[in-house]
């Protein structure tokens, strides 16, 4: 909501102190400048799966246990059709530890729309053995992969 406040708001003083009506060129710029915040953003986003997609496929793996799972609310705005919407999300955390040679720690996170699903998601890990991919070069690195659940 404090969002949706703070851009109305920059949106009125651009209007109020933009020297005059709005020109088809204020229109046009207005709508380029939305645009390629909206294009950099889902860009982001699907560079930053890509990244957690492909990082430490690579790497050694060895065993963890998940210890330790835990759903915590987050707060993000989704647009859609036009509209800004507050949809409440919850991420899922699942924390494991494994031996590369010492014990070290580690986790995984997944976002859910509904707290329940997320809840009987983390709960369904619990105590369970998984597969970790260990950096080689720092074995205090790991990264648990979806496709390893």
């Amino acid at each position: 909501m404090h969002t949706s406040l703070t851009t109305t708001s920059a949106i009125a003083s651009i209007l109020m102190f933009g020297g005059g009506p709005l020109t088809r060129f204020g229109v046009i710029l207005f709508s380029l400048v939305v645009g390629t915040g909206l294009l950099v953003s889902i860009c982001w986003e699907v560079l930053d799966r890509w990244i957690k997609r492909t990082r430490g496929r690579n790497w050694p793996t060895v065993s963890a246990v998940v210890g330790i799972v835990s759903v915590t609310p987050v707060e993000g705005i989704r647009i859609s059709s036009g509209a800004v919407h507050d949809w409440p999300s919850y991420l899922a955390t699942l924390t494991y530890t494994y031996r590369n040679p010492e014990e070290q720690i580690g986790d995984y996170g997944r976002k859910f729309g509904d707290k329940d699903e997320a809840e009987a998601w983390a709960d369904s890990y619990k105590g369970k053995t998984v597969k970790v991919h260990v950096d080689p070069r720092d074995p205090s690195r790991s990264v648990l992969r979806e496709e390893d659940l």
